[in-house]
């Protein structure tokens, strides 16, 4: 029977009221979608009177139920919950969800069967889409893939939260979910031992809060309603064993107050819908509850009275085994509905449903509950669903069409999310990235564990179709050890992708190291452990040590093996092992987390995430930078100190490694030169010196000419190094360069002085950790120029290569030399079409020296146009004073400087002749070794050819000043 009277129709023309979102933290304009939405019905509110359907036992009682089911389509079971019981609100799981076309379908479907039952307002539809590892709707086409709670905090930035949890709600809009089951407000008190893990934000109670109340508003904006969880807190939890055990909180009520309930009274304040009341028991000298939902002890005073929640109270599911053998269903309703709950969550079987509604029909019936206190949850209900839903909006989902439009940008923020999220809390032996630490030749293991596949991983989403829906306990306590290799096999494809198929990949289990896995780590160079939350499984801690003695044993042996263990779940499980060098975290297992890693491993972005909570701030404190007085260099003062400054960084040097301010002296930094275009060469070089001792502990030159700010050089004394003496003169330098009128670009490395072509690269791992240290101070590291500096050491021995001299013959290039001013327009002009002004000045600067320098010519054979040039020169040019690599490479050196040859199908046989009409005028000179500096990347394997050998290799970085903030530099 309607309720409405005979050809009343239950509507209005009234606008549902804009969600009010207000926030203690972070707050972020979004246009509100419910206000959009003009036709709905009337929903009472607290001042208002209760509609006289709602004395009806039957229609009161259904609304205060909050009921799931199985299947994916609508069931006999719960068709007849919403016809014959009236339930008003429902909890989808990934059980009843195929795809989001489907999702949008079923929801409309379960709406319009409570529309055409008489229902006078729609139904509350919820589902978990916490992201990470716990999402309900899968749909590659349509539904993005986010990080966990967790993962979202080390990005570190709250804004990112709040995009994330608006793009997250915008999707299940769409398809006509309007509350999500989040967010997750737990403090991990006890972090490392908590099955809640990565779903938490973490340990910190302000940052909890801050996250959370950034994703709740996130989510209001899109449209839907909000249920934090899981009041008091999962966050530090005794677990005593079996599934009838109540996990219990052992916390004081000022513990709590102090930590876990912090988050749940901001977000309160902040206009928090609903609570989710947890079932776990709490044992304290204040307090002794077996079930916290069933306790008005905790709804009633702690939540209610002392936090002042006005909103919505939902229950755990009371399905949960402890609940149910401790209890019993009907007896539990009634208790939860006693304690103050609004909502009673039942998920899984319609037996059980159909048990819990009688018993609160009959709690009421005999006077355990009264009529008031079912209009109170009642008004509370009612008000939440005014603040989402209307009939217009639940009967006509915005669906695929919506989720097509919105997917690209969700797309690219799911890549920004997991790349920001990645983290590298230690690197000691400065391994990564991949890229620039093992050769391609050697062997790269991942030894990964079996473990259940994440039901947010699309690809073994199959997996849990098996699985009865879990209440929020099983969730947190559900076992991690279970075979499923989908998502590490794909790991492993993705890795041998990055290595040209060049990866050996087994898993681990319980049985430790096997005759396999030391067959594999002996053949490895380098060796990738992936864990996911050892502290539980303690299986694969110890694996993972036993590996890294194996590995610290190998090396001291003279095998080097790099280990890099990778953390995918849990980042507490060696967050304070220090004897794991290297160690990396993703925060879950998804293939987008895995997608993500890969790309982190082999350099293709910088990982910038960092541990949530205390770990953060430690490493904070850590980290603290100390703000050295930096002072401009003065010559009389700082030249001598310089001298030292050089000699003591040589003697630090590497055996058998070319060190590049070898042979430079104070004047090698000084370029006092009139450029071409007759403006000087502005120089400013800085110092951080000890006003008592004199002593210099770091040195930064810089240049500006050309439109172009260049640092020269930047080092530091050995022993002063991890002091940020190193940052502060970097900050000094890039800021004194971004003032230069009309810059336009910044450059780190040049030719002139050439003493630091780049970032020196000759010591692979070195390179990698000055990379990511350049990279944290804002360059781009992603578009490097690779420049070599090469040498033959036995130049009177050396001959050509078989062949090499008729190949340039019969192209017939013209070769010629030429020495000072004259004819050298053509030059110029050449240089100054392909290379930038610092080769430019070398020129000029080898043009005024004609007795010591010349300049190589190849003529096309069709116009005599320039098709490349060379400097050639003896070590006595003045040209020396600025490349130190003249002196430092032996007793008698020739130079071959700065080959300017422009891409063509002839560019390799013009090098060529290049070369060898260099090598022989250093032969003219009697010189005994050969350098030939400022070799470009795609130039190096023609030469090496030839049979020159790299003695240094740099990368130079470029990028727009725009790059560097104050912010940034502060």
């Amino acid at each position: 029977m309607c309720p409405a009277s005979e050809g009343e129709e239950r509507s209005c023309a009234e606008r549902v009221p804009r969600h009010k979102v207000t926030s203690t933290s972070t707050a972020f304009a979004v246009p509100d979608r419910t206000a959009e939405l003009t036709r709905g019905v009337k929903m009472e509110t607290q001042e208002d009177e209760l509609d006289p359907l709602w004395q009806d036992l039957d229609w009161a009682i259904g609304a205060m139920f909050f009921m799931g089911f199985d299947g994916t389509e609508v069931t006999p079971q719960i068709r007849s919950l919403i016809e014959d019981h009236h339930l008003g609100s429902i909890l989808l799981t990934t059980k009843n969800l195929k795809s989001a076309a489907q999702t949008a379908s079923l929801v409309q479907e379960l709406q319009t069967i409570a529309r055409n039952a008489g229902h006078p307002v729609p139904l509350m539809i919820a589902l978990d889409q916490e992201n990470g590892g716990v999402n309900s709707l899968f749909d590659e086409d349509y539904i993005c893939q986010f990080p966990s709670a967790m993962g979202v905090a080390a990005t570190g930035s709250p804004e990112l939260a709040y995009e994330v949890a608006n793009a997250t709600g915008k999707e299940l809009f769409a398809v006509g979910i309007n509350m999500i089951m989040g967010p997750v407000l737990d403090v991990l008190t006890n972090a490392r031992y908590q099955p809640l893990g990565v779903r938490a934000t973490g340990d910190d109670p302000q940052e909890v809060s801050q996250y959370g109340i950034a994703a709740m508003n996130g989510y209001k904006n899109a449209g839907i309603t909000t249920c934090g969880k899981h009041f008091p807190s999962y966050g530090n939890l005794d677990f005593l064993g079996s599934s009838l055990d109540m996990p219990i909180i052992t916390e004081t009520l000022e513990q709590l107050s102090l930590g876990a309930l912090v988050p749940f009274r901001n977000a309160i304040g902040a206009g928090l819908d609903a609570m989710m009341v947890g079932g776990c028991a709490i044992a304290n000298a204040a307090m002794n509850v077996m079930h916290a939902c069933l306790s008005n002890q905790v709804v009633d005073d702690l939540l209610r009275n002392d936090l002042n929640f006005n909103g919505v109270t939902i229950s755990e599911c009371l399905e949960m085994d402890a609940l149910s053998h401790d209890i019993g269903v009907r007896g539990g309703t009634v208790m939860a509905v006693e304690a103050g709950c609004d909502l009673v969550l039942l998920c899984r079987s319609f037996a059980v449903q159909q048990e819990a509604i009688s018993g609160l029909k009959l709690g009421i019936e005999n006077g355990m509950i009264s009529r008031e206190r079912i209009n109170i949850s009642l008004r509370r209900i009612l008000e939440l669903k005014s603040k989402c839903t209307n009939w217009e909006q639940a009967l006509n989902p915005s669906g695929i069409d919506q989720l097509a439009l919105l997917h690209p940008a969700h797309l690219a923020l799911s890549t920004k999310a997991y790349d920001k999220s990645i983290t590298i809390m230690r690197d000691k032996g400065h391994l990564l990235p991949l890229s620039n630490t093992l050769y391609p030749e050697e062997d790269l293991l991942l030894l990964t564990p079996l473990v259940k596949p994440l039901p947010a991983s699309a690809a073994t989403k199959a997996v849990a179709d098996d699985q009865g829906v879990m209440t929020e306990q099983e969730k947190a306590h559900r076992s991690s050890i279970m075979s499923g290799e989908g998502v590490f096999r794909e790991l492993g494809r993705a890795l041998a992708r990055q290595r040209h198929g060049k990866l050996l990949h087994t898993s681990y289990t319980a049985n430790g190291v096997r005759p396999q896995h030391e067959n594999l780590i002996n053949q490895a160079a380098a060796i990738i452990v992936v864990t996911a939350d050892a502290n539980r499984n303690l299986y694969q801690s110890g694996f993972t040590k036993h590996v890294a003695m194996m590995c610290s044993m190998l090396s001291a042996g003279g095998k080097r093996k790099s280990l890099i263990v990778v953390s995918v779940s849990s980042p507490y499980d060696f967050a304070m092992d220090k004897t794991i060098g290297t160690y990396v975290c993703t925060f879950d297992f998804t293939e987008t987390a895995m997608s993500a890693l890969v790309r982190a491993l082999f350099g293709e972005f910088v990982p910038q995430g960092t541990l949530p909570g205390t770990l953060r701030k430690s490493r904070k404190v850590q980290k603290s930078r100390q703000h050295w007085l930096v002072e401009s260099w003065h010559k009389d003062r700082d030249q001598k100190p310089l001298l030292a400054l050089i000699k003591t960084i040589e003697k630090a040097s590497p055996p058998n490694q070319f060190c590049p301010v070898s042979g430079a002296t104070a004047a090698s930094f000084e370029l006092s030169l009139i450029t071409e275009s007759g403006e000087p060469v502005q120089e400013s070089h800085y110092v951080v010196r000890n006003s008592s001792t004199q002593a210099l502990f770091g040195f930064c030159s810089t240049y500006f000419y050309g439109g172009i700010g260049m640092i020269g050089a930047l080092f530091v004394d050995p022993a002063k190094r991890n002091l940020s003496i190193g940052h502060s003169l970097h900050t000094r330098a890039v800021r004194g360069l971004l003032q230069k009128p009309g810059i336009q670009k910044l450059q780190l490395g040049l030719g002139l002085p050439g003493v630091y072509l780049g970032i020196p690269m000759s010591d692979l791992s070195e390179g990698a950790r000055l990379k990511r240290w350049f990279a944290n101070n804002g360059w781009d590291i992603l578009t490097p120029r690779l420049l070599y500096t090469l040498t033959i050491r036995n130049i009177p021995n050396w001959q050509p290569p078989e062949g090499l001299l008729s190949s340039i013959q019969r192209v017939s290039f013209a070769f010629d030399l030429i020495h000072g001013r004259e004819n050298s327009e053509t030059v110029l002009e050449h240089v100054r079409s392909h290379a930038g002004p610092e080769v430019l000045e070398l020129y000029r600067l080898a043009l005024d020296d004609p007795k010591n320098c010349g300049i190589v010519r190849a003529k096309s054979p069709v116009d005599g146009a320039l098709v490349g040039t060379v400097i050639t020169c003896r070590q006595e040019t003045t040209l020396a004073t600025y490349l130190p690599v003249l002196h430092a490479a032996g007793d008698s050196v020739g130079g071959i400087l700065a080959p300017v040859v422009p891409t063509s199908p002839q560019a390799t046989i013009v090098l060529q002749g290049l070369a060898l009409l260099g090598i022989r005028q250093n032969k003219t000179y009697r010189a005994n070794t050969c350098v030939l500096n400022w070799v470009q990347g795609d130039e190096r394997d023609t030469l090496l050819g030839m049979g020159f050998d790299v003695l240094d290799a740099f990368e130079e970085l470029s990028c727009k000043p725009e790059r560097f903030s104050e912010s940034a530099l502060a």
